[in-house]
């Protein structure tokens, strides 16, 4: 099957799925954080960002195995069609069932997932000729099969069981994929000799970015136009959107603008893929903890709150960073000083901010998030145009 560069309409749809996804991901955060009188406690709140974390990496999961298809194969083909379709009904289904996952729903989001990764080597191991790659298909069947157990196991027996079955099965998944889907006398795949459409791949990493940014748009303006509109709710809105918009121009200079090169003059290609997927991953839990940030701080910009309702406003940018200046090693071989004092500066002041109300923590963090944008155009002034050299 021959790839074609850029993504398909049923691809963009399939992303929609997951733009509603992650609103109810935040959603979920912010009742138990906020709106349950004992969510603000530490222990709780940092059981529910473990639990919560779980359901956005079966999410992520389930879309990047769905884009690496489409980005190993033709995209228009009928059986990847297929792949996206079952994919787009499972990621809805999950989407939908968020909220009460640990909560009576777990069955129906395991069986969602299970099912979407499960028909992805299904379909390409009944529509592949090629005998290497349905191997590897025939490998990958097997694997989610087995490690479905933990997905079944964990829903039905629920309570203080459920988590840590997820937990394992994602980690069995994680440490499988990055073997190349091992099993006794199956054998394992190269994957760092994979071939893969970098264009198409590094574009699906940037819309899935803008998706993440698409719902911290939702947040913000969901939950400002349910009021009031006093001037410190504007204020917070503001705010919020500034920041957006930050995180949008710190992403795409410059690394995020030439991806795909990067991917293309790497010696190992699927090697930068595969590092792409884990800083996007990064990035995108970054994005999604700010969005909780924005909720907290336009619903109550000056009420006295809890340490737990500042943590998000701060170190929501500060993993984004993180994930940035990982990213960027990834496609120059460095890391720009700026990277490390907007996160220093945005881990430093969280003490300090603790003790104000959250409108100062956001406006802190803007402020931040701006100087580094700043230091980011000056270095464009010096280097217009400076060439990917990947770290690999």
């Amino acid at each position: 099957m021959v790839r074609q560069v850029r993504a398909t309409f049923l691809e963009l749809f399939f992303d929609l799925v997951f733009v509603f996804a992650l609103t109810r991901i935040v959603s979920r955060v912010f009742e138990h954080l906020v709106i349950d009188p004992y969510g603000s406690a530490w222990p709780a709140a940092i059981a529910q960002a473990a639990r919560t974390l779980l359901l956005l990496l079966a999410l992520f999961g389930l879309w990047q195995g769905t884009s690496w298809t489409t980005s190993r194969y033709h995209p228009d083909s009928l059986a990847v069609q297929a792949v996206v379709t079952v994919a787009l009904g499972a990621g809805l289904v999950m989407g939908v069932t968020i909220p009460r996952a640990y909560d009576g729903y777990g069955l129906a989001f395991a069986l969602a997932y299970l099912i979407g990764q499960l028909a992805r080597p299904l379909i390409l191991l009944l529509a592949l000729p090629d005998k290497n790659r349905r191997a590897l298909k025939t490998r990958m069947l097997l694997t989610y099969g087995i490690i479905g157990l933990f997905w079944i196991c964990g829903a039905v027996a629920g309570g203080a069981a459920l988590g840590p079955l997820w937990a394992l099965a994602l980690a069995l998944e994680y440490a499988a994929s990055r073997t190349g889907w091992p099993l006794p006398r199956l054998g394992r795949s190269d994957a760092e000799h994979w071939d893969i459409g970098a264009e198409h791949l590094a574009e699906r990493y940037q819309q899935f970015f803008l998706i993440a940014l698409g719902e911290t748009i939702l947040v913000i303006g969901f939950t400002y136009s349910t009021g009031p509109f006093t001037r410190n709710h504007t204020l917070a809105f503001v705010t919020a959107a500034i920041t957006s918009a930050l995180l949008w121009r710190l992403y795409y200079y410059r690394a995020g603008r030439i991806l795909a090169d990067a991917i293309t003059h790497a010696r190992r290609p699927a090697a930068i893929g595969r590092a792409a997927a884990d800083t996007h991953f990064i990035m995108i839990i970054g994005v999604v903890t700010t969005a909780l940030g924005y909720e907290i701080t336009i619903e109550h910009p000056f009420t006295h709150a809890p340490p737990s309702w500042i943590a998000p406003i701060l170190l929501g940018p500060a993993i984004f960073i993180a994930g940035r200046a990982r990213f960027e090693h990834h496609v120059f071989a460095r890391v720009s000083p700026a990277r490390y004092l907007t996160l220093t500066a945005l881990l430093l002041c969280y003490p300090a901010a603790t003790r104000t109300p959250p409108i100062t923590a956001a406006v802190t963090a803007t402020a931040i998030l701006l100087a580094a944008a700043v230091a980011d155009a000056r270095r464009a002034r010096r280097h217009p145009d400076e060439p990917p050299t990947p770290s690999r």
